[in-house]
């Protein structure tokens, strides 16, 4: 049986029919507060429910309840804060309720302003980072937002057309699907990166214990480096088409940007992905990690602290194609010395768009290797 939405319901704060109409109309006249294109995926999060018990950016005191027991007043854990940062000055002229408006100028949700604060950014950064150090993508997004943050319930008036349409389903959806399907069980599995042999290992090691895998790619803002969206998605439809069952998997994205908070992101990645509908969930080794902030199994430990959560974590340890053994093991199963060893890495994925030819050994799938080759732009600037 699929699990009940975190917190219990899924948050469905989307405007249809002649409310949607009255909230167009009524925005015109509303001030508006321009918000960046990853607080547009946290808006349209929030309304279809991924971030579920969720209904608007975060007020002081669940702020608060979040940095000091990662939880929200209301009782449920949350470990990422998803607020929606201001100008002071634009904060203290803001009336209660405001318009939301995309890059583009246009309206995409209207809210109900309940809070207007400040907060500590040192205090925010290490709790949620783990850290202060200002070269962390994290932290140095951080520093970059406004001094003021706005708490309140928002609606959704006008969903951005999607990047991927056809790869766009919220919460609904996804659990729709699933049952169609007839899955019970189903594991999430949290990507951004192009697709190795490692990471097909992982996932069907996960699904031979579930009814269904859900690989379940971020779309957003990445650091520099990091492989950019279409790569990912082509190369996963290649790998999908000719190496996966489509009664047993199924690839939908979400919408959000990565914030490399290692295993305080790990945990929000749980609670998203149960809200779509998984019972399980795969963390491997440094889930969201970035440079050496993070121990190799800090966000499988962090784990322990959230009995409560009511999705199963699936741990991996790390793994490493065997020629000796002749296939993907880990550290657990393989018995061979280190020469017999080669390591995936994004090294390895690297110097294939560099030389423009398949690796031996059986590192990647030689569909995936073509796709990622002949693609024009495949990582972030």
């Amino acid at each position: 049986m699929l699990p009940a939405p975190h917190g219990g319901k899924l948050v469905r704060r989307v405007l249809t029919g002649d409310a949607q109409a009255k909230a167009i109309e009524e925005s015109a006249s509303m001030p508006a507060v321009a918000v960046s294109a990853d607080v547009v995926s946290d808006i349209v999060n929030i309304a279809t429910g991924a971030y579920s018990p969720l209904e608007g950016f975060l007020d002081s005191r669940d702020l608060e309840s979040v940095l000091s027991s990662d939880h929200l007043t209301g009782g449920a854990p949350w470990t990422i804060p998803i607020v929606l940062d201001v100008e002071p000055e634009q904060a203290k002229s803001l009336p209660n309720r405001v318009a939301l408006a995309a890059p583009n100028g246009e309206t995409v949700a209207t809210m109900h302003v309940t809070d207007r604060y400040g907060y500590d950014k040192e205090r925010y950064a290490q709790h949620v980072f783990g850290t202060t150090d200002a070269d962390h993508p994290g932290v140095a997004g951080l520093l970059e937002r406004h001094d003021t943050l706005l708490g309140g319930v928002l609606d959704l008036v006008a969903e951005p057309a999607a990047a991927f349409p056809s790869y766009t389903l919220d919460p609904i959806e996804t659990r729709v699907l699933f049952e169609a399907k007839g899955w019970r069980t189903v594991v999430g599995f949290q990507t951004r990166n192009v697709p190795h042999l490692g990471h097909e290992y992982v996932q069907k090691s996960a699904l031979s214990f579930v009814d269904g895998l859900f690989i379940n790619p971020v779309i957003g803002r990445k650091k520099s480096g990091d492989f950019t969206d279409d790569a990912i998605l082509t190369t996963y439809e290649a790998l999908m088409d000719n190496y996966y069952r489509p009664e047993r998997a199924v690839m939908a994205v979400l919408r959000t940007e990565m914030r490399y908070a290692g295993p305080k992101e790990a945990i929000f990645h749980a609670i998203v992905r149960k809200n779509f509908g998984c019972t399980h969930f795969i963390v491997g080794r440094d889930h969201a990690g970035v440079g050496s902030y993070y121990t190799p199994y800090a966000a499988q430990d962090i784990f322990e602290d959230f009995p409560e959560l009511d999705i199963t974590p699936m741990f991996f340890t790390s793994f490493f194609m065997c020629h000796k053994c002749g296939s993907v093991v880990n550290e657990k199963t393989c018995p061979h010395g280190p020469e017999h060893q080669e390591q995936f890495s994004g090294t390895l994925l690297r110097n294939l768009m560099t030389s423009g030819t398949v690796p031996e050994g059986g590192l990647i799938r030689p569909e995936v290797a073509k796709v990622l080759i002949e693609h024009p732009d495949p990582l972030v600037a």
